[in-house]
Order: structure tokens, then sequence, then C-alpha cells
């Protein structure tokens, strides 16, 4: 899989690295199981801080889209990955319309609350 980072871009490069692997996994490039190059690797080949790619690593953790153990690296996760991953980019897409909107945190909360009724 190719990642791309674009240093002159107002996004942070680590959101940059986990938008390349989110996109990877909705896509199926990366499937349940594959193992991502290790934080140190993917930053040589990036020319970024490890600490870039690991930050980008936790938060894709956080996401429930890999799993990182020790001694291991970083997997992708064997429970649908790919549907959470999809979510992840849309859930993220409409933040950013919301913004544009000019709808804060509370009404757009709000907004996607009412859906679930």
């Amino acid at each position: 899989m190719l990642y791309r980072v674009d240093p002159s871009s107002s996004t942070p490069l680590s959101e940059q690295i986990a938008g390349c692997i989110r996109r990877g996994i909705a896509d199926g490039l990366l499937t349940p199981g594959d193992r991502l190059p290790s934080g140190r690797d993917l930053a040589s080949s990036l020319e970024v801080n490890m600490h870039t790619v690991l930050r980008a690593y936790a938060d894709l953790r956080d996401e429930g889209l890999i799993e990182l153990r020790p001694g291991r690296g970083a997997t992708v996760t064997r429970t649908n990955p790919r549907e959470r991953a999809q979510l992840v980019q849309t859930v993220r897409h409409l933040v950013t319309v919301a913004r544009r909107a000019g709808l804060n945190r509370d009404e757009l909360m709000s907004l996607v609350g009412k859906e679930f009724t």
C-alpha cells in the first residue's frame, strides 16, 4: 500500500497518515490481520518523525481499526474494520460539513441523536 503525506497541507501529518490507512481499510486494500509497517520504517519512508506515525497508530487504535501489540507491531483488527473505517470517514466528513454550516458540537449531536429515535 502507498502512504503519502503533504507537508504543506494544513492537516496535521499524523491525521494524513491515519487517513491513508483508513482509506486502505475502507477500500479493502488492508484486510483483517494485515500488518502495518513499523512506526520507524513508515516514518523513515515518509521522512517524518516516528512519534508522528505512532500518534496516527494510536488514533487508529482508539477508533478500533488496528491493534497495537508490543513486539508484534500494528495489525488491522479482525472485527469489521472495513465498515468501521467507512463509518469513521463518514463521521469526519459530517463534522467538516457541520462546521462549514456553523453548527457547534451540541447542535450536531442533537441532530444525530434525533436520527436514532
